[in-house]
């Protein structure tokens, strides 16, 4: 979640009407089934895979190369080495890699790293969203840390004293056997980023934190003019367009527990049909194509869009920090908005797990989030005193401290163990649904049939 890559998405144009359930099959997913399970799991049983290590003595000396893999371009190495060369100010005799995997998703970013490791690449630590935490862990590629955390407690303190208890309690989703593999990181929620200038121009009072559909239904109505301005893009995109609806209607994909597929339930329908109501009165766009929300804002031509915090980097380019706004996203039943967190786990491959252990603690360390909030911002510290802070919130749309408050009434992006998977098959279904090729209720059954054999 640390970039622009939650608002990136596989573009669609508008499709010709298929079967519902032949198009889910055909969709592309099925080529992502074979790199999912069949690649991960010939390198569990490889060479690749080591066994678990146990921690050495405490003040082992910390030598050594280390080797990260991201999800970027090349244009991210230097934010990379930078953040080293202030982990090498602790620890000079580390020597550090890191490689940028450019990606369209989350989902494609797992099956190139599984590719890679079932080749025979060699990481130890990889930069892992709340999507992949569950597949890597159920595949036995990375190195569960109980016992270095119980080691280190005491060096852990003030990160566990810093952060939102539910980020403690929803890490736990991450592993499929009750054991530790992650350490909670950057995160990302979702609010409403909206032009308040486009607002007061028309009368429009800054939305509260308890808005409803209706009373957005109204403002976005007031908002968009035909073929000049949208009141809200709509994307079909899991994190960035899906969740935030389901959720606020007291639907999601997926049970509490990522057992059971929830799609079609009576709320979801409602959820989606109001989102594909929005396309079809020009209140948004159609999905897919060359629409670029960012751009569209930055020229006027787009009151509100969702996010979390990745735009601001871009909408600070556009010289729009001063005339943008953040809100907590609008409500039907509850308030709710997805949360998704970056993790950095040790690979059981890596050659070096003192070294790469000692790297995710310093990537917890109240040194290393202001770090992160000052190179751009694009996620939100995990440390409530530097998300609420002035390194995070200067230069950012007023209501900024909201994508962290939305910690109170968050949902963890459902990512079972093939989750990589099943997102694909939710945004091509979406694709589908928001444009008018598919029925909801039938498509979003459909759906949920599929999303129900990959829990299996």
């Amino acid at each position: 979640m640390d970039s622009e890559k939650y608002a990136l998405f596989s573009q669609h144009g508008r499709w010709r009407d298929v079967s519902r359930r032949d198009f889910l099959k055909r969709a592309g997913y099925t080529s992502l089934t074979a790199l999912g399970t069949t690649s991960l799991l010939a390198a569990c049983g490889t060479s690749v895979v080591a066994e678990d290590t146990k921690p050495a003595p405490k003040g082992t000396k910390i030598s050594g190369e280390l080797t990260l893999v991201y999800m970027g371009s090349a244009q991210d190495q230097a934010s990379w080495n930078a953040l080293f060369n202030l982990f090498r100010s602790k620890y000079p005799d580390v020597t550090f890699k890191a490689k940028g995997i450019p990606s369209s998703s989350w989902a494609a970013f797992f099956d190139v790293i599984a590719t890679q490791i079932a080749g025979g690449e060699a990481f130890d630590l990889i930069q892992v969203a709340t999507e992949g935490q569950r597949l890597f862990a159920s595949r036995g590629l990375v190195q569960h840390i109980d016992a270095f955390i119980e080691r280190d407690q005491d060096e852990l303190a003030d990160f566990f004293s810093d952060i939102h208890p539910n980020l403690i309690k929803w890490n736990k989703l991450s592993s499929p056997d009750g054991k530790t593999y992650y350490l909670p990181g950057e995160f990302n929620t979702m609010c409403v980023w909206y032009n308040s200038e486009m607002f007061h121009q028309a009368g429009i009072a800054d939305p509260t934190d308890n808005w409803t559909w209706d009373a957005f239904l109204e403002i976005a109505k007031t908002l968009t003019k035909p073929k000049q301005t949208y009141g809200i893009y709509v994307p079909p995109a899991y994190f960035a367009g899906i969740m935030s609806w389901l959720l606020t209607n007291g639907a999601s994909t997926l049970n509490a527990d990522w057992t059971q597929a929830t799609v079609a339930s009576p709320a979801a329908i409602e959820a989606t049909t109001f989102m594909r109501s929005l396309i079809a009165q020009g209140i948004s766009p159609l999905p897919g194509g060359v629409f670029d929300s960012f751009a569209a804002m930055g020229q006027g031509k787009l009151a509100m869009f969702g996010g979390g915090r990745w735009p601001v980097t871009t909408m600070r380019g556009l010289n729009m920090i001063k005339k943008l706004k953040i809100a907590a996203w609008p409500h039907k039943t509850q308030q709710g908005s997805p949360i998704g967190w970056n993790a950095y786990p040790i690979l059981k491959s890596s050659q070096n797990k003192e070294a790469a252990w000692a790297f995710v603690k310093f990537i917890t360390s109240k040194q290393a989030s202001e770090y992160f909030a000052r190179q751009g911002g694009t996620i939100v510290p995990p440390r409530r005193s530097v998300a609420l802070g002035d390194a995070f919130l200067s230069n950012s749309p007023a209501g900024s401290e909201k994508l962290y408050e939305a910690l109170d009434y968050s949902t963890p992006i459902p990512s079972p163990d093939k989750g990589n998977i099943i997102q694909k098959a939710i945004e091509d279904s979406y694709a589908q649904l928001l444009t008018g090729n598919m029925d909801v209720a039938q498509g979003l059954r459909d759906l949920n049939e599929v999303i129900q054999e990959n829990l299996v």
